[in-house]
């Protein structure tokens, strides 16, 4: 007889994490519990196969990920079903995932020699004698902690850097997701099939401590605020160096020559993609007066079109979705209305998309991650009362701009760590750009140049090519050396 078991919530029975389907219940897969013996071993043949994977250099390493890239493009409708299936994603969102991640493995193994590769460095008259090199070295072996919101996309982010720098990885999926986790891991391994080079851990959340407790050369975490600050406790211990993507509260700005039926669309999509389960998600909307009325209207024309189930899946962690009740139920009791959903948007494993007005600045659904389908919007006298108000918060991940004349001068003042213009989460797609925030929202970044040299570790070196002139470096150097020295110095610094 089946146990009976409560949908989305990851069960281990004999050994195996069970991973269900948060609406219906319906088991995705089941995949090993790994004790922290089992986190060990994995980390020390990982040290083997690093060494190996980095010796094939930058052309190997390129055409072995590019070989995972085809791979996940041929199967993409079956990485997408395997995904709605554990997640409750719907596939069309699946394969937008997808395809963001495939993008990010493609770029990866492009610009890994360009960005990480040994080069010359121009040297400095003072030590002209000198030849200045620099390379990136792989710290070895990387452990990535992933989410489950969106569990391809995001840990591809950093297994496509750390993997393309040179490193073996040890990948702790998300216990709600960890059948996507393991799909990701066994196809690798059938383009790379000599060496362990990428490997799954599962289990919950003691296996990621014992993830960063095991002598990896970094971890790149991706998961909560609270999570990330135990990530790096945990780290501290060994001084293993991290990167932290947590959580954000995004903003939009909506400035008064905005294109208002473009800013609802993109508002909507920005708040209720994925169930509103998107740490760059809008969850917050500040709207200059002229437009505000406009604004929302539309957001409520077009929100209130979408259907759970549909368009706006499951919430795949269910106790998230007391979260969202309490922000929804204490941004009404402090005087907000609903101008669509409200108290009784939250539905089983579902919520109805809910747009909150006149919501006071120092609630809940405006001051803490909502993870739901929910948008405050606020009414503001002007564009600097909009950034003050979006940049009041503790987070700084993400957030979107919409208007003409000053747009990108009201992106640049945005405490983030990337902002649209006139469209939202579009930066997530941009391969070459760097993904990260500050504040609560962590730090490091992954994809793009800075994402790949967060994975190596820069290496300096110098090469005598001549006697010195100013010999500074030693217990030799005369009087009258040094006496050259100061003439150089004030010569080269004083004007």
């Amino acid at each position: 007889m089946t146990a009976t078991r409560t949908p989305g919530v990851p069960a281990i029975e004999d050994g195996l994490l069970i991973s269900t389907n948060p609406a219906t219940g319906a088991e995705a897969g089941r995949v090993p519990v790994a004790d922290e013996a089992a986190v060990k071993a994995a980390v020390d043949r990982a040290r083997t196969a690093g060494a190996w994977w980095a010796a094939l250099g930058f052309d190997g390493r390129k055409e072995r990920l590019l070989r995972w890239r085809a791979l996940m493009a041929d199967r993409v409708e079956e990485l997408a079903e395997l995904t709605r299936l554990e997640g409750g994603k719907p596939i069309a969102d699946a394969i937008v995932e997808a395809g963001t991640a495939i993008e990010h493995v493609d770029w990866a193994a492009r610009n890994a020699k360009r960005v990480l590769g040994p080069r010359r460095v121009r040297s400095r008259l003072p030590v002209l004698e000198h030849s200045g090199h620099l390379e990136y070295q792989p710290f070895g072996v990387v452990g990535v902690i992933g989410p489950w919101n969106y569990p391809i996309v995001t840990p591809i982010g950093s297994l496509s850097g750390a993997l393309a720098a040179g490193n073996a990885v040890v990948f702790k999926p998300s216990e709600y997701t960890p059948v996507v986790g393991q799909w990701l891991v066994d196809t690798f391994g059938e383009v790379v099939p000599e060496q362990p080079v990428l490997q799954a851990v599962h289990g919950l959340g003691e296996v990621g401590g014992w993830l960063c407790r095991s002598g990896v050369g970094k971890i790149a975490f991706t998961g909560s605020t609270a999570t990330g600050k135990k990530v790096m406790a945990a780290c501290a211990e060994t001084l293993t160096p991290v990167v932290i993507e947590a959580g954000g509260k995004d903003a939009m700005i909506v400035d008064v020559d905005a294109d208002v039926p473009a800013a609802a669309e993109a508002a909507v999509w920005g708040a209720m993609t994925n169930a509103g389960q998107t740490c760059i998600g809008i969850e917050r909307a500040y709207v200059v007066a002229p437009v505000y009325d406009a604004f929302v209207a539309a957001v409520t024309e077009k929100a209130g079109k979408l259907r759970t189930g549909e368009e706006i899946g499951p919430i795949t962690m269910p106790k998230q979705t007391e979260v969202i009740r309490r922000h929804i139920d204490d941004a009404l009791d402090r005087g907000g209305e609903a101008v669509l959903g409200g108290r009784d948007s939250v539905q089983g494993s579902f919520v109805q998309p809910t747009v909150l007005l006149d919501v006071p600045e120092d609630s809940l659904a405006v001051r803490e991650e909502t993870f739901g389908p929910t948008l405050t919007i606020t009414r503001v006298a002007d564009a600097d009362e909009a950034v003050a108000k979006a940049n009041a918060g503790a987070y700084g991940l993400g957030g979107s701009v919409f208007g003409k004349a000053n747009a990108i001068r009201i992106a640049r003042r945005l405490r983030s760590g990337m902002v649209a213009v006139n469209s939202t989460l579009t930066f997530v797609g941009m391969a070459n750009l760097p993904f990260g925030g500050v504040g609560d929202s962590g730090f490091g970044r992954i994809h793009g140049d800075d994402g790949l040299r967060e994975f190596a570790r820069a290496k300096a070196v110098t090469v005598r090519r001549a006697p010195s002139l100013l010999p500074s470096t030693t217990f030799e150097r005369t009087p009258a050396q040094v006496q050259r020295i100061v003439k150089t110095l004030k010569m080269l610094y004083r004007r």
